[in-house]
């Protein structure tokens, strides 16, 4: 974080420092999106102007499409919004999760500093993007100056080395994690991974993990893109990108090594990411409903492993368990349909949703009855989050498809 900052202002700035960073991109979303708009207009008096229409973008992924006249305001606000300023980068209620449709559009570059109306936007550090939450004031500092202040996190290092075995995935790691730093074990700190197992994560490998950061209260998640990341991006921007390097000498605050060459499928159980518990010792545990997308896991590699795993074992999901995909975008969905993976999940007996947050929160349909089980591929799982008197554990999209076809909790591994 502190090459990055140094390389914003042109001078060298160190852990601890408070400095104003100029801004890449400000970024609302359907949900806190509009009041901060309607902020804006009170402080402006309804004749403001952006700083810059082509660093605002607008998502909505919350709630999509509008799901109740409220919802449906809201979305208008920004709609109106992003025509009165000449706002370009307006994604509807078709392209799906804000921080997604972000990087597939070009967007999001190493060393950007963006800012949104997201608890989660800090997963774009999968591509060394310093990219926070923040709340509405700040957005409205954002649109009117171009730049915010922030107090310069220190480091954290955290080295994986080994190699994971199937079935065990980036978010088994996830998981490892958080267990690891426990819910505020990184609070306000900036986390770098490092090690074997990173060096060979693909892009939606490293948005798992570094999606899981906010629930260790940790500001931003840093990993150095391998070739196929820096790839990727140089495809998508439409240019050559400058990966940023830790220097030989880089202070850290702590550094962790761990081997997981052993690692077995992880769960986290109900009322705490933190709460995590090997799959093995919940086998039995009846699920009533599984979900597999969001932020964490709804790229298409999370859709095709699980695809794959419900071939290879040949069977299809428990009549009794309502079993939900949702890709994290249109490319996403778009390409689970060319190649008939969406198919196969309606015809295993799922259900294949439209891009967007999905089963994140309260807000959306398929939420549960009271005592009733889900097991979700996201990644918070607080009392009440969907619904009140339900039960949340999360999981790797194999742990989730495995128990889909069980209709309880299911080591992926008793299925093979």
């Amino acid at each position: 974080m502190e090459k990055i900052a140094s390389s914003k202002l042109g001078r060298e700035v160190k852990a601890g420092e408070r400095v104003w960073l100029p801004l890449d991109l400000v970024v609302i979303r359907d949900f806190a999106g509009p009041n901060a708009i309607l902020q804006f207009e009170e402080i402006t008096k309804g004749r403001g102007k952006v700083f810059d229409p082509e660093r605002i973008a607008i998502t909505f992924d919350y709630q999509v499409p509008a799901k109740d006249e409220k919802v449906a305001n809201n979305q208008k606000i920004c709609r109106e919004f992003a025509e009165r300023q000449g706002i370009k980068h307006f994604f509807d209620v078709n392209a799906g999760i804000g921080q997604h449709v972000l990087l597939e559009r070009g967007l999001v570059t190493p060393g950007s500093v963006i800012i949104g109306t997201d608890s989660h936007m800090n997963l774009l550090g999968a591509v060394e993007s310093f990219s926070v939450g923040v709340g509405n004031t700040d957005v409205v500092a954002g649109f009117i100056l171009g730049k915010l202040w922030f107090r310069i996190p220190q480091s954290v290092k955290m080295v994986f080395n080994g190699r994971l075995s199937y079935p065990v995935t980036s978010k088994d790691l996830a998981l490892f994690f958080v267990s690891e730093m426990g819910g505020d074990g990184a609070n306000y700190l900036s986390v770098e991974f490092y090690g074997e197992v990173i060096d060979s994560f693909s892009l939606a490998d490293r948005i798992t993990l570094s999606s899981m950061v906010t629930e260790t209260s940790g500001k931003i998640g840093f990993m150095v893109p391998n070739d196929e990341v820096k790839a990727f991006l140089e495809e998508r921007v439409g240019k050559s990108v400058e990966i940023i390097e830790a220097d030989p000498d880089a202070e850290y605050l702590e550094i962790r090594e761990y081997d997981v060459s052993g690692l077995e499928p992880l769960i986290s159980c109900p009322h705490v990411p933190e709460n995590v518990k090997k799959v093995r010792d919940l086998r039995g545990v009846k699920v009533d409903e599984v979900f597999i997308g969001s932020c964490t896991n709804g790229r298409y590699e999370d859709f095709k492993v699980a695809y794959d795993y419900l071939l290879r074992v040949g069977k299809g999901f428990n009549p009794r368990v309502r079993v939900i995909f949702t890709p994290s975008t249109k490319e996403v969905a778009l390409r689970l349909l060319r190649e008939g993976i969406a198919s196969a999940f309606v015809e295993a007996g799922g259900v294949f949703t439209n891009p967007g947050c999905s089963l994140c929160t309260i807000g959306h349909h398929g939420i549960l009855a009271s005592g009733e089980v889900l097991l979700s591929t996201s990644n918070r799982n607080f009392q009440g989050k969907l619904g009140r008197g339900s039960y949340v554990y999360l999981s790797s999209p194999l742990t989730a498809i495995a128990s889909a076809i069980t209709g309880e909790i299911t080591d992926p591994r008793d299925l093979l």
